[in-house]
């Protein structure tokens, strides 16, 4: 059995794109044919993930990622992650930009190729309650 070193894997791309706020360093961490599945919404394609994380930076100012912990299985191929993301509000989900502070939690579910590329991410957050806290609600 090959054991990949996903954890690596993960918080590199942790680092490189959510810590150095660097969508371009998504063509060198994740698999042509990757997908995400976050709020509920799919998002295929290396392409198309690049857009999405380059839109989220652009919604978050002084976006700060903050990696609790990540573990995986015993080949690799899975990784879990607990991480916390703080910011100021230009857009986050939807809203008015208004500089407000942005803080949440969420849990990502990877699914590390053979090669070391990033296949697969379910992200589960905690929007709701963000978005909550940004309206008032």
């Amino acid at each position: 059995m090959t054991i990949i070193d996903g954890v690596t894997a993960v918080e590199n791309f942790w680092a490189r794109v959510w810590q150095a706020g660097d969508a371009e360093a998504v063509d060198e961490l994740v698999h042509e044919d990757f997908v995400i599945v976050n709020a509920g919404s799919e998002i295929r394609g290396r392409s198309a993930f690049k857009t999405w994380v380059q839109g989220f930076l652009n919604a978050v100012h002084d976006l700060e990622f903050t990696v609790i912990e990540t573990f995986q299985n015993s080949d690799g191929t899975r990784v879990c992650s607990l991480w916390e993301l703080t910011g100021r509000n230009n857009g986050i989900l939807g809203l008015e930009p208004d500089g407000q502070p942005v803080r949440f939690t969420g849990t990502a579910v990877w699914d590390v190729h053979h090669d070391g590329t990033l296949l697969r991410n379910r992200v589960e957050r905690n929007a709701f309650e963000l978005h909550q806290r940004l309206t008032n609600a």
